[in-house]
């Protein structure tokens, strides 16, 4: 299905149902819920639903009606309140009890539209801000008088920001105290739910994960959690029990369910992708060895985001079991380079422990096997 509302809405939709919901996010099967409605129930004579599926639906298009949609769709809930059979009408052509309760934010964000694509303009000005005093200003230039509204602006805007600590550091200088109860006092508890949100919207960066998958992007994905989460743990003081600390152990444990089984394969891949043939068919297997590289690199984005997650046994192992892996790997491959100078199979294997040694290690170790190889082949 192409992007619904044609687009407009993006900047405050999560991809996965929050495990602790926070204000202010909109989890994309519910706005997906409420374009289906629209498009089939409330205005097909506004918007055509085959444009809308192709894509070929234009912002500018759904800007032309907007005025006319708020208007039915502010009707159809009115309705909904005051009535208890239409109620559960528009549950039922919603699919959910659940988009049926996301509804008035899905209004509310559409409302102010033209105010998300702003936030995130003001989310990129703030990494170019270098003094805290004008970060201090723009910060108390937003509408925190208005939490709705600032729920919105500020999920928008924190998905911008490369270094949401100095968000968080303004907001604790502007309330003059780090505890959590002084920043919902002082209005800006929207900021924090709006980087908490965009930390659990990583989380759809970090599903199962095979040979072939985007291990770049979940390390990515990874880094950013790493970044948003410490953003709120390291600076602000919270309360036992709070929203806050409950988002924070719900995301914690769900980033960590989802790593910690791949952190426990990278052995046995890195084992897999280094493995002679047997019977004279030795062969490089590519989809082994880019498996194994991806947990390497993997592993490495753990260590610098294990702050933020549950697996230190877990990782511990497997670091220490693939720094001794690679080593038994490396001598190996460079024996057998020795004695066979030029076999591209063992060559290309080498190529790969010395790739995967300059992320476990250091590019100085992977600099020296890169010599010790050439000075094998020079053999030849």
């Amino acid at each position: 299905m192409a992007r619904p509302f044609a687009g407009l809405l993006e900047p405050v939709i999560v991809e996965e149902l929050p495990a602790s919901p926070l204000p202010g996010a909109l989890a994309r099967q519910h706005v997906e819920a409420a374009w289906t409605w629209v498009l089939r129930d409330l205005a097909p004579d506004l918007l055509s639903a085959e444009r809308a599926a192709n894509g070929s639906l234009t912002a500018a298009e759904l800007e032309d009606v907007a005025t006319e949609l708020l208007a039915r769709m502010k009707d159809q809930l009115a309705r909904a309140e005051a009535d208890f059979d239409t109620g559960r009408r528009l549950r039922a052509m919603l699919g959910s009890d659940e988009a049926r309760a996301a509804l008035p934010a899905v209004v509310a964000a559409l409302r102010h539209r033209a105010l998300l694509t702003k936030a995130q303009g003001f989310g990129r000005a703030v990494n170019a801000i270098s003094e805290e005093a004008g970060l201090v200003a723009a910060l108390q230039s937003m509408p925190v008088q208005d939490p709705a509204l600032a729920g919105l602006l500020f999920l928008a805007a924190a998905g911008q920001v490369a270094n949401p600590s100095r968000l968080v550091l303004a907001v604790i200088k502007i309330c003059g105290n780090p505890s959590e109860a002084t920043i919902i006092r002082s209005g800006f508890a929207p900021l924090i739910d709006g980087l908490l949100t965009q930390a659990q919207n990583q989380l759809h960066l970090m599903k199962p994960m095979g040979p072939f998958a985007d291990i770049d992007l979940t390390c990515r994905g990874l880094d950013r959690f790493h970044r948003l989460v410490r953003a709120v743990t390291g600076y602000v003081e919270l309360t036992r029990g709070g929203r806050w600390t409950a988002a924070l152990s719900a995301m914690t444990r769900q980033v960590s369910e989802r790593i910690e089984p791949r952190l426990k394969t990278v052995v046995t891949d890195l084992n897999m992708a280094m493995r002679r043939g047997r019977d004279g068919s030795d062969r490089l297997d590519n989809s082994a060895v880019l498996a194994a590289i991806g947990g390497v690199y993997l592993l490495a984005a753990v260590r610098e985001c294990r702050d933020s997650l549950a697996v230190n046994a877990t990782f511990d192992q497997a670091w220490s079991q693939t720094g001794q892996a690679l080593e038994t790997h490396l001598e190996r491959n460079l024996d057998l380079l020795r004695r066979q100078p030029g076999d591209p199979v063992v060559g290309g294997r080498l190529d790969a422990a010395i790739k995967m040694a300059e992320v476990r290690f250091n590019a100085d170790y992977a600099d020296t096997l890169r010599r010790a190889r050439a000075s094998a082949e020079r053999r030849s």
